[in-house]
């Protein structure tokens, strides 16, 4: 049966989340048929019988389990296996507002080669969770909510929506991408050299709920530098080395850091007292120091 709308979420050990994400989503309010695709990476947490007994309860669950290699290969899973004419892109750790899907959908039904990019909030706890969710005027989003259009840079998969058929057109995600980081920006790209507009959606919200302690921070970042070559190598312009930072004068900054004696720690200890600028920079700096990483790998 053909669908409006499927739901795609990559997983892994994620239960604990997701016995609030799935509810979420099914609580939503829209008329639409839709569906929710669970793309699940052999979890061993209990995830394969939660899904079970929700999908016994609501058949729009579909519990898709494989030997993914990644978010990138979990996600294409998705779309193939997808009967929607548009696929929403979530995670294990986001709950979603009600009005979510009816959103997205309400600009593919009146628009084509466009991909809809809503709200994403950043949550530390269900208490943090419902204090976004009841008063609004706390909510300090990414985007203005005026702001139209983002760019590719701003395609995070945590809550974005495309057709179908421009995914499978312009070949759906690369599963190169095995590592963290820039899977969902590279398709994003894609879609856009492809004639996608992406468009923003501040009513669309959801919120991310998966507090990164310091430290995993400072390794995913690195990693994310590592992406940012491959991501480069397959489009080698100009523009996508400004945007990702690969820059000689980030470069430059890395090595003046590193050379400097006891500065990185310094800032470290700043960082964990006081987060802000001084942890930006450090997480910059991870970033950076994974772009160099890849790069002297190359040479290697």
């Amino acid at each position: 049966m053909q669908l409006d709308l499927t739901v795609v979420i990559p997983t892994y050990n994620r239960v604990a989340t997701l016995r609030h994400v799935i509810p979420s989503l099914l609580a939503s309010q829209t008329a639409a048929r839709f569906e929710i695709v669970v793309a699940d990476s052999q979890s061993s947490d209990g995830t394969a019988g939660y899904l079970a007994e929700v999908a016994a309860a609501d058949s729009r669950v579909r519990h898709l389990p494989g030997a993914y290699t990644g978010r990138a290969m979990a996600r294409n899973a998705g779309i193939a296996a997808a009967r929607g004419d548009v696929v929403l892109f979530t995670d294990a750790d986001i709950i979603a507002s009600p009005e979510l899907l009816e959103r997205h959908l309400e600009h593919h039904r009146n628009a084509t080669k466009i991909a809809v990019v809503g709200m994403e909030l950043q949550v530390g706890s269900l208490a943090d969770y419902e204090r976004l969710r009841d008063r609004p005027e706390e909510r300090r989003p990414l985007h203005p909510d005026k702001r139209k259009h983002v760019s590719w840079l701003y395609f995070l998969t945590g809550n974005a929506s495309v057709r179908r058929e421009d995914l499978e057109r312009v070949g759906c995600f690369d599963e190169h991408f095995t590592g963290y980081g820039h899977e969902d920006l590279e398709l994003g790209y894609r879609l856009q050299q492809g004639g996608l507009e992406i468009r923003y959606e501040p009513r669309a919200v959801d919120y991310h709920w998966h507090p990164v302690p310091y430290e995993e921070q400072k390794e995913k970042m690195r990693l994310a530098g590592r992406s940012t070559v491959r991501f480069f190598r397959k489009h080698p312009s100009f523009a996508v080395k400004a945007r990702l930072g690969m820059t000689p004068v980030s470069l430059a900054l890395h090595g003046a850091i590193a050379k400097a004696p006891g500065l990185l720690q310094r800032l470290d200890r700043t960082a964990l007292e006081r987060p802000g600028f001084a942890r930006n920079v450090v997480l910059q700096y991870h970033y950076v120091g994974g772009i160099k990483d890849a790069l002297e790998y190359e040479r290697a």
